[in-house]
């Protein structure tokens, strides 16, 4: 797999297809008409991304006040987003993606350093998308431990 691009604000927001930590199907465009805050995070109960989604769920009633629904995305399958979203009480859908196809779509895939080397993985990266399904923010430097007033402060 090979890096692909961010998505600019204004492009359309490819829709997508896939379960959630239920197992029930989420579709995009079954939010047509509400803010969408789509975030990308590369694992399943590791310590970025656990204090992302805690402090999601923290702000969680803030976001919502605020119109905005919340979907994180990984390549974790059903199973392991069930057992995140239980251990961690988390109130919003968590999408598999094993196959990596929303990922590719939305350009979360590519070259990552750790520890001096270079590998393949998923990026860290939110989109916000408007009410007419076009992106309106993307955030690329995602801070996981105050997210949510990225989010709400349009950083």
């Amino acid at each position: 797999m090979s890096q692909t691009q961010f998505l600019s604000v204004g492009a359309p927001a490819p829709d997508f297809e896939a379960p959630d930590q239920s197992g029930r199907m989420v579709r995009l465009s079954d939010f047509r008409g509400k803010k969408v805050v789509l975030y990308f995070y590369p694992k399943d109960d590791t310590p970025g991304c656990t204090k992302e989604a805690c402090n999601l769920r923290d702000h969680y009633a803030t976001l919502q006040a605020n119109g905005y629904v919340v979907l994180g995305v990984s390549a974790d399958d059903v199973q392991s987003h069930k057992k995140f979203a239980e251990k961690y009480s988390l109130p919003f859908p968590l999408l598999a993606d094993p196959d990596k196809k929303i990922i590719q779509a939305y350009g979360a895939w590519g070259k990552k350093r750790m520890y001096g080397k270079e590998y393949e993985g998923i990026q860290r990266i939110t989109y916000v998308i408007d009410e007419q399904g076009r992106v309106a923010h993307v955030i690329t430097k995602v801070k996981t431990e105050s997210h949510a007033e990225q989010i709400l402060g349009g950083e």
